[in-house]
């Protein structure tokens, strides 16, 4: 049951990912796809009633101002809002042209700002939904969270499927869920490219060998949702999206993302949190020490130019 979690969120964190990029990386160019996009906003589109009392004043995208996002990865069950089992930090800054990635473990222990307690991070989630999980992460970070984007598990294997598939040069020959993928470059299909980012045991470099196989299917997707010969399935990629994807950006957020962060989508700087694994009062949490803390604090409001 643990391996299905961490696989599920395995997927999760690459799909949460890839629709921040795409809103970065592919431009609105026809009326066709104009409509498709609006479509999908409106049904994408979910404000959260808070402020950050981080910053002074909103956020201006359009004054092209760093921005943080908070991607939600989460396990939709009818009748249960589910537990965010991924939670990832995008914080961008044009200026640099680059995006700070960090995955927050789900066991992390911290407190769960609204409901006053110390808590695993992911049931800020079960508890408060989007509101007290950007609460929670903004307190934890002690960085403004202007954005939330909320992913339901299987929307990355429909946005795959959506753009033709992807094309990736894989560096290590194995076999995984039931495909094999020799070195070189490999053709993926939706359900290829959940196995290919899952696997982690029979590769030597572990979690860090699985990254760089997440990567290359978001910059897979990216570069043909991009392409001339997508166009005719942005219609696709949007229906998978808005089926999928909630979020409190709306429609002239997004231009304006797509408008004046395009050149951020090349330069992505993975991040990761060290901590260790402890049990209290027979629960299992990742603890994660005031030094490291004040570490990621302090490269993340670099990166927001928040110091």
């Amino acid at each position: 049951m643990r391996a299905k979690k961490k696989k599920k969120r395995t997927w999760l964190r690459v799909t949460g990912t890839v629709l921040i990029l795409l809103l970065i990386g592919v431009g609105v160019y026809a009326y066709s796809v104009y409509n498709s996009l609006t479509n999908a906003v409106e049904t994408m589109h979910h404000p959260v009633d808070r402020t950050s009392d981080k910053r002074t004043e909103e956020v201006s995208l359009q004054n092209k101002q760093p921005f943080s996002v908070l991607l939600l990865g989460v396990d939709q069950r009818k009748g249960d809002r589910g537990r965010s089992d991924t939670m990832i930090v995008l914080s961008v800054n044009p200026k640099l042209n680059s995006v700070k990635m960090l995955s927050i473990p789900r066991d992390t222990r911290t407190e769960i700002v609204g409901k006053g307690t110390e808590d695993k991070i992911n049931h800020a989630y079960a508890f408060g939904g989007e509101e007290m999980a950007m609460n929670t992460v903004e307190h934890f970070l002690d960085i403004p969270i202007d954005y939330f984007v909320r992913v339901n598990m299987k929307g990355f294997k429909d946005i795959v499927d959506a753009v033709g598939g992807i094309t990736v040069d894989n560096d290590l020959d194995f076999s995984y869920g039931g495909y094999h993928f020799p070195k070189g470059e490999v053709t993926l299909n939706g359900k290829k490219a959940l196995a290919y980012t899952r696997m982690r045991k029979e590769d030597p470099r572990g979690d860090f060998g699985r990254q760089i196989r997440q990567r290359q299917i978001i910059q897979g997707v990216i570069k043909e949702g991009a392409s001339l010969s997508s166009l005719a399935n942005y219609s696709d990629i949007f229906t998978a999206l808005g089926k999928n994807v909630k979020t409190n950006l709306n429609f002239d957020q997004m231009v304006s993302i797509q408008k004046n962060y395009k050149g951020v989508s090349g330069n992505i700087d993975q991040m990761t949190i060290e901590g260790k694994g402890t049990r209290i009062n027979g629960i299992y949490y990742y603890v994660v020490s005031d030094d490291e803390k004040e570490r990621l604090q302090t490269e993340m409001k670099t990166q927001l130019e928040t110091t």
